[in-house]
């Protein structure tokens, strides 16, 4: 029961980062309206090719009409121009609206960095901060690049060609759909076990850049201490997990992709079974079987794009679920509604019995209180972490007190 109860809200989960997601292509209506169009005519001169092949045999090649055929070879090229014009119309669009959309997240992000206040970045590493505008965000811009149109236009060739091979023949086109329930079976476990793997491996991802991130920045610290066989160890480990997700998710990829073109080949080789049969009774031409055996072709390959689409939605889920959580974290400290500032600024400070702790009751500060006249200076001296560089960042209000105030010239630093 707690298993379905998880399902249910992983998908919910995975339905609100989706419409999140997609509100972003809102400021570029028309241009995914254009790359729908153009999606749209590409689909319908693929759907006509096999029927052209169709005709031709039928109606000019077995008949030896060698003059109609050469008009319907120039229709046949007509369609495949037009094909490839609607083709890179639809790419140049999705591809420029996934630019602009990235654009606009890593500006959001970086501009969320700048109000964050410094406790949060205390909490998260910076290698994993530079994941989030770097390698998550460009896991979307494949979203919006070749996953949410692209998936309609898959979803509008299968039904057109399964209508199209309905309307021709409707015994092949049982036959041909009869492995479908095979399809439907390995669809759903891909789609099972390369959810988790796809989350697992952005994890490991951010854990990767903040380690090196870390360590590389504090190379000498690391060589001081004379740490390096420790940190090797624990960056084996990383990289050793990050090693197991990727392969274990290969193995997935490695099974299905098989299964589909397995289960094409068979439909194939039934459509010539049952086919070829009819054909001697006169009961199907020629030139529907030829017709048959493209569409089936055709038809699988939506279905293994799906599949691919549907690794793509899956890995822009995962990052959108950190990007989303960069944006919607709130900082602790915040400007006053109305802020106060002195008309001379004489540097009088006082810190009137401050507590301050960096984690919840570890207190660094413990009802300090102090004076520095205008003009006065102070030295502050003690051991590593005794909190001399606290006592500036309260100053410049880096952090907020927890109890007592921090006073600038009479006034409490959160109402500057």
């Amino acid at each position: 029961m707690s298993l379905q109860a998880d399902d249910v809200r992983n998908r919910a989960r995975d339905a609100r980062m989706l419409w999140r997601l997609l509100r972003y292509l809102k400021p570029h209506k028309a241009a995914i309206a254009g790359a729908f169009a153009a999606m749209v005519v590409a689909s319908l001169a693929e759907l006509a090719q096999p029927w052209l092949v169709q005709q031709a045999i039928d109606r000019y090649f077995l008949p030896g009409d060698l003059a109609g055929l050469g008009r319907l070879v120039v229709v046949y090229g007509l369609l495949l121009v037009l094909g490839f014009a609607g083709e890179y119309v639809q790419t140049v669009l999705l591809q420029t609206t996934g630019q602009h959309v990235m654009h606009t997240l890593r500006r959001q992000v970086f501009d969320q960095f700048q109000r964050l206040d410094m406790r949060y970045f205390d909490r998260h590493p910076v290698g994993r901060l530079m994941t989030r505008v770097t390698t998550d965000i460009d896991a979307l811009n494949d979203l919006f690049a070749s996953g949410v149109v692209a998936v309609v236009g898959d979803v509008l060739v299968l039904v057109g060609i399964m209508a199209v091979m309905l309307a021709i023949d409707w015994r092949l086109a049982l036959v041909a759909f009869s492995v479908l329930p095979f399809m439907a079976w390995a669809a759903h476990w891909f789609r099972t076990n390369v959810r988790e793997s796809y989350r697992q491996v952005r994890t490991l991802v951010a854990r990767l850049n903040a380690f090196l991130q870390e360590h590389l920045t504090g190379m000498a610290t690391v060589q001081a201490f004379n740490q390096e066989a420790r940190t090797e160890a624990r960056f084996e480990r990383i990289n050793r997990e990050h090693r197991d997700v990727n392969i274990r998710s290969i193995v997935y990829y490695a099974s299905f992709y098989p299964i589909i073109e397995l289960l094409a080949s068979v439909s194939a080789a039934l459509i010539i079974w049952f086919g070829s049969g009819w054909a001697q009774d006169g009961t199907v031409s020629l030139g529907v079987l030829v017709a048959f055996l493209q569409y089936s072709r055709r038809f699988f390959q939506p279905i293994s794009d799906l599949s691919e689409k549907f690794n793509i939605l899956q890995a822009a889920l995962a990052a959108s679920e950190r990007v989303f959580g960069v944006l919607d974290a709130r900082p602790a400290v915040l400007p006053p509604a109305t802020p106060r500032r002195p008309a001379t600024a004489r540097g009088h400070i006082r810190f009137d019995h401050v507590w301050f702790a960096y984690d919840d009751e570890n207190w660094v500060l413990r009802d300090v209180s102090f004076e520095v006249q205008p003009g006065q200076r102070v030295g502050i001296v003690g051991a590593t972490g005794s909190g001399k560089s606290t006592l500036i960042n309260l100053l410049l209000r880096f952090y907020d007190v927890q109890r007592g105030r921090v006073l600038v010239d009479g006034i409490d630093v959160r109402e500057w």
